[in-house]
């Protein structure tokens, strides 16, 4: 067994005073943000004066003591800040610069940590030496590949990952097929039920929602609007129906129209059609 530490020290990175922050939460979770490029941002948000400390280690948990590295921190500072409404008023806000040398351990190094308490912000003297690397991956972690269709189940960051990285597998399987797909509003619970047929299908249909949220329907670019463009975020994308790629759009819609009418989506959900 080989410690993280031992590997962070033969990369010619040295630590000083340093915190291992066990990254766990929601809406993003960590683990979305690190696929979409804004980890660093997520953790330099913080309620408290959580990094008084040198250096950070990156932990973002994947399940039981399984943990992923995210990457090794210099902390520069923090700012506190003021908002003006909500349960956290006051947070403080990092400044952080994510430390060279570590690319094949970031997002690569699988770390077993038995975390047997609710603390995210730990000694790195007192730790360190229970952070045991199990393997270290051939690719940097990313969504994994397609799931099949009866198991899709997106969120609005990881849609964005998905087409930002032009995933093959997801690709293949979403471009050879027409369909009827569901938008949930997971802060409401409405539903936008759509369709996509001819083209790239599905995905042509979901590479513009990954640019703008809205995909240029009124109704959910109203909410976008209304909520200062951050509501995209409360979306989830599923499948709800998918058909041949060549299958008329007469008859895709007319699924549209079935589900529609399943759901309820017109009568109390998002579509106004």
């Amino acid at each position: 067994m080989i410690k993280l530490i031992d590997l962070i020290d033969l990369a010619g990175v040295e630590l000083g005073d340093f915190k291992i922050h066990c990254a766990t939460g929601s809406n993003p979770t960590p683990l979305e943000a690190f696929f979409d490029g804004s980890f660093k941002e997520w953790q330099e948000y913080q309620h408290q004066k959580n990094f008084q400390c040198e250096q950070i280690i990156s932990l973002i948990h994947l399940g039981q003591d399984r943990w992923l590295l995210a990457g090794v921190y210099a902390v520069k500072g923090f700012v506190p800040k003021q908002k003006p409404d909500g349960r956290h008023r006051r947070y403080y806000l990092y400044d952080t610069e994510e430390i060279t040398g570590l690319a094949h351990l970031t997002g690569r190094a699988i770390v077993r940590f038995s975390r047997t308490f609710r603390a995210s912000y730990l000694r790195g003297d007192k730790y360190a030496d229970k952070l045991i690397v199990e393997a270290i991956r051939e690719k940097r972690m990313t969504i994994g590949d397609f799931p099949g269709f009866n198991s899709v189940l997106l969120t609005f960051r990881m849609l964005r990952t998905v087409v930002r990285e032009a995933n093959p597998s997801w690709r293949t399987a979403l471009a050879n097929v027409a369909g009827v797909y569901l938008i949930t509003d997971t802060s409401t619970g409405k539903h936008y039920v759509g369709s996509a047929y001819g083209g790239e299908g599905i995905w042509q249909r979901w590479t513009s929602y990954a640019k703008d949220g809205h995909g240029g329907n009124k109704v959910l670019r109203q909410l976008i609007q209304d909520d200062d463009q951050k509501y995209p975020d409360e979306f989830q994308f599923s499948l709800l129906e998918v058909c041949d790629l060549y299958s008329s759009g007469d008859y895709v819609i007319s699924r549209e129209t079935h589900w529609k009418e399943v759901l309820k989506s017109r009568e109390f959900g998002l579509n106004d059609n």
